[in-house]
This record gives C-alpha cells, structure tokens and sequence, in this order.
C-alpha cells in the first residue's frame, strides 16, 4: 500500500465525523519530506472549532496509522479574528 493510500485510509476513519457535520477533507500533497498538507471542506473550511478537529482528529489519526509522516498541516484552518 502506497503512502496516499495509508494516509486515505487513516482520513476514512475520522470522515464519517466531519460528513456528519457537513463537512470533509481531501490530501492536497504529502511533500517529499513526508509532510501531509490537507483541504478542510464544506463546513469544516470554516468552522471555529476546525482547529481542534484538525489536532485531536486527523493530525492523530494520521500520525498514529502512518508513523513515516513527519508533520500534518491543514491549509485552510479556520482562524478567527482577534479583537
């Protein structure tokens, strides 16, 4: 099984979470260095707790599956303004 796969994989167990809630996510890369950079979509893109999602959901998920992966970076993570 390649790399994407493994790490498709480890996102198919945390989808069903975030399609609850309408939302999802796709890989945009995984970068030579072994860094997964992936897409939130629909309602996770910008929901205010998408960085807790993002943390406690699929950065474990995927560090635990696939341990080669070095870093996981979401590159749409919802910031909110600070007053």
């Amino acid at each position: 099984m390649t790399l994407v796969e493994r790490v498709e994989q480890a996102l198919e167990t945390m989808r069903p979470y975030l399609q609850t809630d309408g939302g999802d996510v796709r890989i945009e890369e995984i970068t030579p260095d072994n860094i997964v950079r992936l897409r939130l979509l629909g309602a996770c893109a910008s929901c205010e707790m998408s960085i807790m999602t993002f943390k406690a959901g699929l950065e474990q998920a995927i560090k635990k599956a696939v341990p080669e992966i070095s870093a996981v970076e979401a590159i749409n993570i919802f910031k909110p303004d600070i007053l």
